[in-house]
C-alpha cells in the first residue's frame, strides 16, 4: 500500500473519530443542561412541515426531544461510537471509507430513533438500522457463514417489525395522530390496546430478543466484525429496551398490565435456556452473544414490574450491559483473536502467562459481568428483581438463578483462558497495547464510576420514569 493511500485513511480515520467524539460532548453539555425536576421533554424540534395537509397533516412529524429515559439511550450512543471506531482502527484497510460512513451513519439514526416523538417516525429509525448492520456484517464480517448470518438478522428483525408498521397505521386511524404527546391524552380501550400491543410486542421482543426469537443474535454476532459485535450489544439491542417503555408502558398501560404474566415467563424461559446454552459454548464470541440475551432478560423482568424502582433498575442493567459486553467482545473477538487467530476455547490456554496486564482487565470485566457489587451491573440487576419481587417473589426467585449461572459462565470462560499450561497451539504472544488498555480503561471507569455513585444516573431519571407510572 502506498504512503499516500495510507496518509489518507489516517485522515479519515481521524475525522470520523473526531465527528464520534464531537457528538459525545454535544450529548454531555446536553446532561449538563437537562433539568431533571421536569417530565415534559426537553430540547424540543418541530419540523417546520408540521401541518401541511398535503403531507398528512399530524401523520409522521418531524418532531425530536429527550426526556430522562431518553437522555441516557442517546449519552450511551454517542458514547459507544468511539469506542466501536477504535475497536477496529488498525485492522480495516478495504473500503475503509464504507466502514468509517456506516458506523456514523449507524450513531445518527440511533439517536434519531431516541429522540423521536412521533411512533411513525421511531419506526422508521427503529428500521433503518437493519440495512447498514446487513452490509456491516457482509462486507466487513468474518467466517464463511457471514452472508447467511446477515440474511438471517436482516430477515428475522424486519419481519418482526411488520406488526409494529400495522399497529401504527391503526393507531393513526383511531386518533388521527402518531404523535407521542396526543397519542397520550387519548385513552383507548382495552380490546383495542391488546391488539396493537401484541404487534409491538412481537417486534421489540425480536430485537431483544426472547426466547424462541433468539436465533439470529449469536450468529450475528459471531460472524460481524468487532465493531458491529459492540454496536449491536451495546445500543442495538436497547431499542427494543427504549420501545418498550416508551410505547408499551406508557401509551398501553392496561394491556401491558394485562400481558405481564407471558412477559416475564418469556424473560424467566429466555434467561434460564440462554445460561445452559451459554455454558457449554465453545465459540468465545457467541458465549458472549448468549450472556448478552441473559441479561436483557433480567432487564426484562424489571421493564414489567410495573414498578419505579424495576424501572429505574432494568434501565441500569442495560446501561451496564452497554459497557461491560463490548469490553468483553473487545477481549475475547479483539485481543484474543488478533494475537491467536482462533476464538474456540480449546485452543486458548494459560494467557497469564505472556499477557498479565490484560488478565488483569479481563478479570474486571468477567467479575462486573456476574453482578459482583460496586459495579453497575449488580445495582440494575438488584433493583430489577426487587421490583419483581414486589409483584411476583417466585417470579423474582427464579430471575434471580441468572446471578449464579452467569457466574458460572463467566468465571468457566475466564478460567479456561487464563489459567492451566500453556497451549501447544499458541506461539508467544504480546500483552495488550496502549490504544486496547485505553478502550478497556474508558469502559472500565462508567461501569465501576456509576456502581459507586447511580444517583448521578437515577436523579434525572427519577420524575420520567415516575410519570411512566402516575399521572403527575
Amino acid at each position: 500500500m502506498s504512503s499516500c493511500t495510507i496518509e489518507s485513511q489516517n485522515k479519515m480515520k481521524k475525522i470520523a473519530l473526531t465527528t464520534s467524539l464531537i457528538n459525545f460532548f454535544i450529548s454531555l453539555f446536553i446532561w449538563y443542561q437537562f433539568d431533571s425536576s421536569q417530565t415534559q421533554y426537553q430540547f424540543v424540534v418541530t419540523s417546520l412541515l408540521e401541518n401541511q395537509p398535503a403531507l398528512g397533516g399530524n401523520f409522521c412529524n418531524l418532531n425530536f426531544g429527550i426526556d430522562g429515559i431518553s437522555l441516557y439511550f442517546v449519552l450511551l450512543t454517542t458514547f459507544v461510537t468511539p469506542v466501536a471506531l477504535l475497536s477496529n482502527y488498525s485492522n480495516i484497510t478495504k473500503n475503509l471509507k464504507l466502514f468509517l460512513i456506516s458506523f456514523l451513519l449507524l450513531e445518527t439514526l440511533q439517536i434519531c430513533a431516541f429522540v423521536s416523538l412521533d411512533l411513525l417516525l421511531f419506526y422508521i429509525f427503529f428500521e433503518s438500522v437493519l440495512p447498514i448492520l446487513f452490509i456491516v456484517i457482509v462486507i466487513f464480517g468474518h467466517g464463511n457463514d457471514r452472508i447467511r448470518s446477515a440474511f438471517l438478522f436482516f430477515l428475522y428483525t424486519l419481519a418482526g417489525s411488520l406488526p409494529m408498521l400495522l399497529c401504527i397505521l391503526m393507531i393513526y386511524s383511531y386518533i388521527g395522530s402518531t404523535d407521542f404527546q396526543i397519542i397520550s391524552l387519548y385513552s383507548i380501550s382495552l380490546d383495542s390496546q391488546k391488539i396493537i400491543w401484541l404487534g409491538f410486542f412481537i417486534a421489540f421482543a425480536v430485537k431483544t430478543p426472547l426466547y424462541p426469537f433468539i436465533i439470529w443474535l449469536p450468529k450475528a454476532h459471531s460472524d460481524s466484525v468487532l465493531s458491529g459485535s459492540i454496536i449491536l450489544a451495546a445500543t442495538i439491542i436497547k431499542l427494543a429496551t427504549y420501545g418498550y417503555l416508551r410505547i408499551l408502558v406508557e401509551i398501553l398501560p392496561d394491556a401491558t398490565h394485562y400481558f405481564s404474566p407471558l412477559v416475564q415467563t418469556m424473560a424467566v424461559i429466555t434467561l434460564i435456556y440462554a445460561s445452559f446454552s451459554t455454558i457449554i459454548q465453545q465459540d468465545t464470541k457467541r458465549l458472549i452473544a448468549y450472556s448478552s440475551i441473559c441479561h436483557m432478560a433480567v432487564a426484562i423482568l424489571g421493564l414489567f414490574s410495573n414498578t419505579i424502582i424495576g424501572i429505574e433498575g432494568a434501565i441500569l442493567l442495560s446501561l451496564a450491559h452497554g459497557f461491560v459486553s463490548p469490553a468483553l467482545f473487545i477481549c475475547v473477538g479483539g485481543v484474543i483473536y488478533e494475537r491467536t487467530g482462533t476464538r474456540l476455547i480449546n485452543y486458548i490456554r494459560g494467557l497469564v502467562t505472556y499477557m498479565p496486564v490484560f488478565t488483569i482487565l479481563f478479570l474486571m470485566f468477567t467479575l462486573a459481568n456476574t453482578g459482583i457489587p460496586l459495579t453497575l451491573n449488580w445495582l440494575g440487576e438488584q433493583l430489577s428483581l426487587m421490583g419483581i419481587w414486589l409483584q411476583n417473589p417466585a417470579v423474582a426467585c427464579l430471575g434471580a438463578t441468572g446471578i449464579v449461572l452467569s457466574a458460572c459462565y463467566s468465571l468457566f470462560l475466564y478460567n479456561r483462558l487464563s489459567y492451566g499450561n500453556l497451549s501447544p497451539h499458541l506461539p508467544p504472544l504480546k500483552d495488550i497495547n496502549r490504544r486496547e488498555f485505553y478502550l478497556l480503561i474508558s469502559l472500565l471507569i462508567p461501569t465501576i464510576v456509576f456502581g459507586l455513585l447511580p444517583n448521578v444516573i437515577l436523579n434525572p431519571l427519577h420524575s420520567s420514569v415516575s410519570s411512566l407510572l402516575y399521572t403527575i
